[in-house]
């Protein structure tokens, strides 16, 4: 193999890696299976942020587009639990504990909204 055909190998491993490194942090944001949470929406501790609590008792920081409107009402979500990648998860931590209060936590990332109900008794 010639120099001039090293360096062009070298240059196309170094642009693949650019290309496919982000690739690899998204599929980390990986998407589960489809799923449906009801409870009380309320408003999260970061600006814009919203928490629910599901039914069984978990507290579910919502990512996506969420309807501020229905804070404080009973709502079901679909959508499916996010897995973020370390190091977003670790610029959230702290918020999470905090809203979380000791219970499970997960993040969700939200698809649709319906509102059930204009209270959360």
């Amino acid at each position: 193999m010639s120099a001039s055909n090293s360096k062009y190998s070298l240059w196309l491993i170094a642009i693949l890696l650019l290309v496919l490194c982000p690739l690899a942090t998204l599929a980390q944001e990986s998407k589960g299976q489809t799923t449906s949470i009801t409870g009380c929406l309320q408003k999260g501790v970061e600006a814009g942020g919203f928490t629910i609590v599901g039914e069984d008792g978990k507290m579910w920081e919502l990512f996506g587009k969420v309807d501020a409107t229905h804070v404080g009402h009973k709502v079901t979500l679909t959508g499916h639990e996010l897995h973020l990648s370390p190091a977003k998860e670790a610029k959230h931590a702290d918020n999470e504990k905090q809203e979380s209060s000791g219970k499970t936590y997960a993040d969700f990332q939200v698809k649709s909204l319906k509102m059930v109900s204009d209270s959360c008794q």
